[in-house]
């Protein structure tokens, strides 16, 4: 179970990011010449998708830590 979570942790923090988007956004994007504002674009759609993430690991988490005492 250790193993897991430290092979987790190494994907999560040493991934390299990834910059997806949407197809409206990417199409709003490409037509703008502000790099600025896609980078901006892009680091919010990471925030978006990575906090439920972190909200259930710690719910799993604290709930994993309860039952085991």
């Amino acid at each position: 179970m250790k193993n897991r979570i430290v092979i987790a942790f190494h994907f999560i923090l040493f991934s390299i990011p990834s910059y997806s988007q949407c197809a409206m956004c990417r199409a709003v994007l490409e037509s703008s010449e502000n790099e600025g504002l896609s980078e901006g674009i892009n680091n919010g759609i990471m925030y978006l998708a990575f906090l439920p993430y972190v909200i259930v690991f710690f719910m799993i988490f604290f709930v994993y830590k309860k039952f085991k005492k």
